[in-house]
């Protein structure tokens, strides 16, 4: 079931309605002005029940985002359920959102609260909204109209009473022209739009969650704290971090591991481009210096590795996205970003070739 759910008191204390957010709390850490704007803009949203769309590269904290407006509203006491919309096979996506009765197919022994019950009086958090195939955008934009459902099978209308918020790394409006994406559902679900800064936009931010992740990390491992290094600090302000918040975090991580010291030096970091380059050439051999297997072999891979990274780039790094538009299962489209060391995040900015 791709839900999930969380208590107050459990990942987030509980704050007054009427008192200053602590964001920190909330794990969203920064001094930045375009942050700022952004903590801003999500502490008036939370105040109101319209529909949000949280836009941003992968790795900006969307979840966060939007668990954040839940906690500060006042919906807040209710259930938060996360969904991603990449993960639910086109078949399933009905019963997974509206749930079923007993019998409503072959394998319904038992009904299914579907994720709309779930967060009754609370939040749907629909994350990755793009790779809805164009079924599930129908079947959005319909609930979404007047927020009642029918579960499979069942012979009643119910009415929900649910505060959705959205959330996309990928151009919703750029797809929407290219008729990827509904575009009656995009007004739909961008009454208000929330658009988070990239890392490389929030001067200084970078040092400071650095040392957040430093002191959550070692107190996790039993560590004492450790310190970076002037060389490990100019580097965090001039690396341009395309996997953003979530590369830092798993870059910090690698460190506190590697590092045998009480300073952070650079043992695991990234490569200061973004971009992945191509394959390099397989030297001044023709294919026939090679035996039909394996030429055939080198052929295939050359092919693959270059269909999955022009998939990357058309979805600017969106894995769900990626897989849908190869009509592969995501769990097999990721197998094979494994396979070739395709790093997602390398391709979250790149244009899409004409």
């Amino acid at each position: 079931m791709p839900t999930e759910r969380a208590q107050v008191g459990a990942e987030y204390p509980a704050q007054a309605l009427d008192a200053e957010p602590d964001f920190a709390q909330l794990n969203l850490l920064g001094r930045s002005p375009r942050f700022l704007q952004a903590l801003a803009l999500i502490r008036k949203v939370a105040a109101c029940d319209a529909i949000v769309l949280i836009e941003g590269e992968t790795g900006t904290g969307k979840e966060l985002a939007a668990r954040s407006i839940h906690y500060l509203g006042k919906r807040r006491n209710a259930p938060f359920i996360a969904v991603n919309c990449g993960s639910i096979p086109d078949t399933l996506i009905e019963s997974e959102f509206f749930g079923h009765v007993r019998g409503a197919f072959t394998d319904a022994r038992e009904s299914h609260a579907g994720v709309v019950a779930q967060a009754r009086a609370g939040t749907l958090f629909l994350d990755e909204i793009e790779a809805l195939s164009p079924r599930g955008q129908v079947m959005l934009l319909r609930f979404l109209q007047d927020q009642e459902y029918r579960p499979l099978g069942g012979p009643l209308v119910r009415g929900a009473n649910v505060r959705v918020i959205c959330a996309s790394n990928a151009n919703l409006r750029e797809m929407a022209t290219k008729k990827r994406f509904r575009a009656d559902l995009l007004f739909r679900v961008s009454v208000l739009v929330l658009q988070l800064p990239a890392l490389r936009e929030r001067p200084g931010d970078a040092e400071l969650l650095a040392e957040r992740f430093i002191s959550a990390l070692s107190a996790q491992y039993g560590l004492l704290p450790k310190a970076l290094d002037a060389r490990a600090r100019e580097y965090l302000g001039r690396y341009d971090w395309p996997g953003n918040v979530r590369e830092l975090e798993n870059f910090i991580h690698r460190e506190i591991v590697l590092s045998d010291g009480p300073q952070i030096s650079l043992h695991s970091a990234p490569v200061a481009s973004a971009h992945v380059t191509d394959p390099p050439p397989q030297g001044a051999g023709t294919m026939t210096d090679e035996g039909f297997r394996k030429a055939k072999a080198r052929v295939i891979a050359d092919f693959e590795r270059a269909y999955v990274a022009e998939l990357l780039r058309r979805s600017h790094g969106n894995v769900s996205l990626a897989a849908r538009l190869s009509g592969k299962e995501r769990s097999r489209f990721g197998k094979l970003l494994k396979k070739y060391a395709l790093n997602r995040g390398a391709f979250a900015n790149e244009p899409e070739k004409s």
